[in-house]
C-alpha cells in the first residue's frame, strides 16, 4: 500500500492535492462522504471487536458504585460509547442523591429554621472567600443501601474533602472524617468513662498494706526512788530516805541507779 501525504488543495477548494514518497502527484475530490468521515467524532480506541461479557446491570451498578467509565471500558473490553447510553439514568440518581443530601436539616437553632447540610457548608466556606461554583460534590452506593457523599472545596493546602455517609431511608447524615464534622459543627469525641469493676492489685500494693499504729511513747511515772541514807540519817534511825526524781528523770526515763 502507497502512503500519501496532503500536499494542499486545489486553487477552486473542490479537491485534494496528495504527493507519494517518489513526488507523484494525486488529486481526490472532496465529497460529502469525505467531509463527514473528516469530521465525525473521534473513534474509540477500544477494539472494534467486543468479546465483553458484562452486563448492562452489572455496568450500571458498577457506575452507581461509583465507577468510572474509562475504566469499566478497559477492563471489560467495551466501548465508552456503549456504557454512556447506558449510563444517563445512573448520572440522574446519583445527582438526586446529592440534592437529597444538601437538603437534609442538620442543625436548628432555638427558634430559627432548620439547616440544611448546604446552609451549613455555605456557613463555613463563605466567611473564606469560597464560592459555590468552587465546589464539587460526589456521591456512591454501597451495598448496604446508604451513599457517601463526598465535597471536593479549595482549602489553604489545596483542596480539602469531607465525607458523609446517607441513610435514604431515614434521611440521617452521619460526619465520616474531621472534615465532615468540622463543616457540621460537631464536638470532638469526648473520651470514654471508666467502666466501674473489680481492680485487681499486687498483695503487696501500698492500698492494701495494713498500717500498723505508732507506739505510743510511754510516759514515765512519777516513781519514789528510795536511796541509802548517809551516815547522820543511820545514827537518827533512818533506814530509808525518799528522793523526787528531777525533771530530766521524768521526761527522758533515766534511771538514777544506772548512772551509778
Amino acid at each position: 500500500m502507497t502512503e500519501l501525504r496532503l500536499n494542499g488543495k486545489s486553487d477552486d477548494g473542490t479537491h485534494l492535492s496528495l504527493i507519494d514518497n517518489d513526488g507523484n502527484e494525486f488529486s481526490v475530490r472532496i465529497s460529502d462522504t469525505l467531509r463527514a468521515t473528516v469530521n465525525q467524532p473521534r473513534l474509540s480506541a477500544v477494539p472494534e471487536q467486543e468479546s465483553s461479557t458484562i452486563s448492562i446491570k452489572d455496568i450500571q451498578r458498577r457506575l452507581r458504585a461509583g465507577e468510572l467509565a474509562e475504566e469499566l471500558s478497559r477492563e471489560n473490553n467495551i466501548s465508552i460509547e456503549k456504557i454512556e447510553r447506558f449510563s444517563g439514568p445512573i448520572l440522574q440518581e446519583r445527582i438526586y442523591i446529592i440534592d437529597q443530601a444538601q437538603q437534609v436539616s442538620v442543625r436548628k437553632e432555638g427558634s430559627r429554621e432548620p439547616v440544611n447540610l448546604l446552609g451549613v457548608v455555605v456557613s463555613r466556606l463563605a466567611p473564606r472567600n469560597i464560592d459555590l461554583s468552587e465546589l464539587s460534590w460526589n456521591t456512591w452506593r454501597h451495598e448496604d443501601g446508604t451513599w457517601t457523599v463526598e465535597l471536593h472545596y479549595p482549602n489553604s493546602s489545596g483542596i480539602g474533602i469531607a465525607q458523609w455517609n446517607f441513610d435514604t431511608t431515614r434521611r440521617i447524615l452521619s460526619s465520616m472524617d474531621e472534615n465532615a464534622r468540622w463543616m457540621m459543627g460537631d464536638e470532638p469525641p469526648t473520651r470514654p468513662m471508666a467502666t466501674p469493676g473489680l481492680i485487681y492489685s499486687e498483695a503487696n500494693h501500698p492500698s492494701l498494706r495494713e498500717e500498723t499504729p505508732a507506739p505510743t511513747p510511754e510516759v514515765p511515772r512519777l516513781a519514789v526512788i528510795r536511796e541509802v541514807p548517809d551516815d547522820e540519817a543511820a545514827r537518827d534511825g533512818v533506814v530509808a530516805r525518799a528522793k523526787v526524781p528531777s525533771w530530766d528523770e521524768i521526761m527522758f526515763g533515766i534511771n538514777p541507779t544506772e548512772e551509778q
